[in-house]
């Protein structure tokens, strides 16, 4: 989502700008994915008030996936159950975070039968390959538990390098889950990095 709309100021008098975007996105129509929502790392659970209710007003008929990041939000149990039980009451997904120093993002509640994981790589080190390897055993699992729908959005600080981690993905995937999924293709002619020795 915008972060216009997320992270610059309150969440209450968006309408506006937020009915705009949401008028853009629309027209992807069929080819619409869920929705990323995430709130600024800053955004702590003392706003959890503004936070439901701003959730509470997006429409139904789309899906929405939340990423929380202030570590408030996981460190008491009784704020982590209260917030995952309205996302699931509200059919609103949590972003599971794989980052670098941050295990409690890597939460792995499912607040909805569907799972987005949000993969922060460390720019092709030999430790992003085993953490790929484990998210497709994960992934397995989900997927042979009945699971339908899984997203994983790759990110690094280095983007350039994010192809080529997702190819690594996409083909670990492939080979473990007996799927067929696309992988990103280079243009011709264009050098790909080396990977690190894995």
């Amino acid at each position: 989502m915008f972060q216009g709309v997320t992270h610059r100021g309150s969440l209450k008098g968006k309408d506006f700008i937020l009915n705009e975007y949401l008028r853009g996105i629309v027209a992807f129509e069929k080819h619409l994915g869920p929705i990323f929502v995430q709130v600024s790392d800053r955004f702590s659970p003392k706003r959890k008030d503004e936070l439901f209710y701003f959730l509470r007003s997006l429409p139904k008929d789309l899906q929405f996936f939340l990423e929380v990041r202030h570590p408030d939000w996981f460190g008491k149990e009784n704020i982590r159950k209260e917030s995952f039980s309205t996302l699931k009451e509200m059919n609103i997904g949590a972003i599971i975070t794989d980052t670098a120093g941050r295990r409690d993002c890597a939460h792995m509640y499912v607040t909805i039968p569907k799972t987005f994981i949000r993969f922060v790589g460390n720019s092709l080190h030999k430790t992003d390959y085993p953490r790929i390897d484990e998210w497709v055993d994960r992934i397995k699992f989900w997927l042979d538990s009945g699971m339908k729908e899984i997203y994983f959005f790759m990110h690094m600080h280095d983007e350039a390098k994010s192809p080529e981690l997702t190819v690594y993905l996409v083909d670990r995937i492939n080979k473990v889950c007996g799927l067929d999924l696309q992988k990103p293709k280079f243009i011709e002619g264009y050098q790909q990095p080396q990977s690190v020795d894995q």
